[in-house]
């Protein structure tokens, strides 16, 4: 049985002080209460913050994600963060392809596929994001998006570097909002789409492939996603801002 994988994505949240403090007191109440939580948790804080998190989490279950990362290897692109950047403070997965940054930056699919190839080439493992609107989901598109997403990024690879993938099913309108897809809601996606890395890569490989709910997952309802049978954990965003909330979602 795969580990569940709990993301912590903190935006753009959490000064220096608050970042670090977070990450000790963390580790520090896991210790202190022996809490044995049973999951892979993964840290996203902001690019200032990524070598202090990453030095804090060392030898420890816990690691490191950035982000995001610009597609392009170098040159003038100014404030933009490299892979190789990444790369040479010790950092191992990038997350790609989040609906705000589609929202606020225009990602599209040719630069979501730009992004993974970088990513390839300097060995970052990647948290793929997918997901589809409210109007989308009213129109009864949602499976049609998602699909789409897929064939037009992640599906242009090869089986060899499925591996390097986790996918974050994340419906748009749960984002930040509040409001969630219902379990059942998000277990029907998820089975869909193991059901489209089945198609394209075989029975073998789509049971390997981790694939995470997101969009206003907290402590109170993340036991019901975690329970369903294709829902392999959570990107979580505003409810891993707090410890105790936090914790709380390791303990679901």
């Amino acid at each position: 049985m795969k580990k569940k994988i709990v993301i912590a994505n903190w935006k753009m949240n959490h000064d220096f002080y608050e970042t670090t403090s977070f990450l000790r007191n963390l580790l520090k109440i896991l210790l202190d209460k022996k809490i044995n939580h049973k999951k892979k948790v993964i840290i996203a804080p902001s690019f200032p913050f990524l070598q202090i998190s990453n030095q804090i989490l060392q030898g420890t279950a816990f690691s490191i994600a950035a982000q995001n990362v610009h597609q392009m290897e170098n040159g003038s692109y100014t404030g933009e963060v490299s892979a190789s950047m990444l790369k040479s403070i010790g950092i191992q997965k990038v997350i790609l392809g989040h609906s705000e940054r589609k929202k606020y930056c225009y990602e599209t699919n040719d630069i979501l596929l730009k992004k993974i190839h970088i990513s390839f080439k300097y060995r970052l493992n990647i948290i793929f994001c997918v997901g589809e609107t409210f109007f989308e989901r009213e129109r009864k598109e949602q499976f049609t998006v998602v699909k789409n997403q897929l064939e037009e990024t992640v599906f242009q690879c090869s089986s060899e570097k499925m591996i390097d993938f986790i996918i974050a099913y994340e419906p748009i309108w749960a984002i930040g909002t509040g409001k969630t897809a219902t379990p059942e809601q998000a277990q029907k996606m998820h089975k869909y789409i193991r059901t489209l890395f089945i198609d394209k890569y075989g029975e073998k490989i789509s049971k390997k492939i981790s694939i995470l709910y997101g969009g206003s997952l907290n402590e109170i309802n993340a036991k019901n996603f975690f329970s369903k049978e294709d829902i392999d954990g959570g990107l979580v965003g505003n409810s891993s801002l707090q410890i105790e909330k936090f914790l709380k979602i390791l303990s679901s």
